[in-house]
């Protein structure tokens, strides 16, 4: 059995503590986000600089609605560290009862689908764009227990949301943990005391590393495919780029015109990022963002690629970039990039034994991307049933 419903003016009382605001007085704001994620301190503000002829007072545990957006869920309960800030006459608020209202209670109200939906259904067909009048919003009606089974439920609820944010805490360190592992497994493939060689040791003798178009100008519909850092994928590169310039520009580049197979490193933006170019690109240019390196034959292309990709050239890519508009590396300090050279087959049984890792790594991924999915939707449940007397 369901809990017997009470109007929100039983146990929530209007407030004013307006003031006039002063040039030269500075006043926290409160702001109220949607969908039930609570209330927030923005920024603070001149009292000659607010447009508002009046501000008004919060204190900890009043009920703070936006009277435009209540029917998004844009209703909080303030909490102790935003005692003292100050809203509009945009942000209507109410002191609760205490011989009545827990207000702990009411702050898990709402962040509930049903309590937004009362919050819609009362603020349609109000002038000024469906805004929430102060009374229209008392007039809403929400399952309310005696103060004791009230502090019961909050007790239950916020034992169940501290485990499941344990368990989101421990989602994203074992997230990391994989993010480290990839890029740090490299290393444990390597046999020890390897010799390294220069990046530009190791390119084909008919080539050399090259950027690519300075000037792309607009889109061309038809024109030649356009490589940018965001198009760059060790795994899954997209079947084209999306940009297309003029043929006229991309004749002035030949050198940098894809075979396909090239290994693709940004070098202004996002630095070191490392694509491979499927064989869909053939005939694409790449962007001054972009290096194109054809590996010569002392070393396997994939392998290549990995060892750029992993921690000690990344460390080393960020240590030798320069920051000027924004993180530029030169194709001279990328050509001075240390590259471990084992024999060619040990070369290639690395690759295979990572390739093999990686598979089992993007497996766990999406397993913690599914426990995600599962963790988001605990807490909705563990409301939904603690107001039907389900917990």
């Amino acid at each position: 059995m369901g809990f017997s419903t009470v109007a929100l003016s039983e146990i929530l009382s209007p407030v004013n503590r307006g003031e006039t605001p002063v040039a030269g007085k500075l006043y926290r704001q409160i702001g109220v986000r949607l969908w039930g994620r609570g209330a927030y301190e923005r920024e603070p503000i001149d009292g000659a600089s607010t447009q508002y002829q009046r501000l008004f007072q919060t204190k900890a545990n009043d009920v703070i609605v936006n009277k435009i957006w209540a029917r998004n869920g844009s209703v909080a309960v303030v909490s102790e560290n935003l005692d003292g800030c100050y809203g509009s006459n945009e942000f209507p608020m109410f002191a609760p009862v205490r011989e009545k209202l827990e207000p702990r209670y009411f702050h898990w109200m709402t962040k509930t689908k049903d309590f937004w939906s009362k919050c819609d259904e009362k603020s349609r067909g109000t002038s000024g764009k469906n805004r929430i009048r102060p009374e229209r919003f008392l007039e809403i009606e929400i399952p309310l227990p005696k103060l004791p089974e009230q502090r019961r439920i909050v007790a239950r609820i916020e034992g169940l949301t501290a485990r499941v944010d344990e368990a989101r805490a421990l989602h994203h360190q074992v997230l990391e943990m994989m993010k480290t592992l990839s890029t740090s497994l490299l290393v444990t493939f390597l046999p020890r005391n390897i010799e390294t060689k220069r990046l530009g040791e190791l390119i084909a003798p008919e080539s050399k590393i090259s950027y690519g178009v300075l000037v792309p100008g607009p889109d061309v519909e038809d024109g030649v495919p356009f490589v940018r850092v965001q198009d760059l994928d060790l795994r899954n590169p997209p079947e084209l780029p999306n940009k297309r310039i003029a043929p006229e520009v991309d004749a002035q580049y030949e050198r940098t015109r894809l075979r396909g197979g090239e290994i693709l490193i940004g070098v202004v933006g996002s630095i070191g990022k490392v694509g491979i170019a499927p064989m869909s690109w053939k005939g694409a240019n790449i962007a001054r963002a972009v290096c194109r390196i054809v590996p010569g034959g002392a070393v396997d292309r994939d392998y290549l690629a990995l060892v750029l990709s992993g921690q000690p050239s990344q460390d080393y890519l960020r240590e030798t970039t320069r920051t000027l508009a924004q993180p530029t590396l030169n194709v001279a300090q990328l050509s001075e990039t240390q590259i471990p050279l084992p024999p060619l087959a040990e070369q290639r049984r690395i690759v295979a034994g990572l390739q093999t890792l990686q598979v089992k790594i993007s497996a766990l991924k999406h397993l913690q991307s599914e426990n995600s999915v599962e963790l988001d939707a605990l807490l909705p449940s563990i409301l939904d049933k603690a107001f039907k007397k389900e917990l």
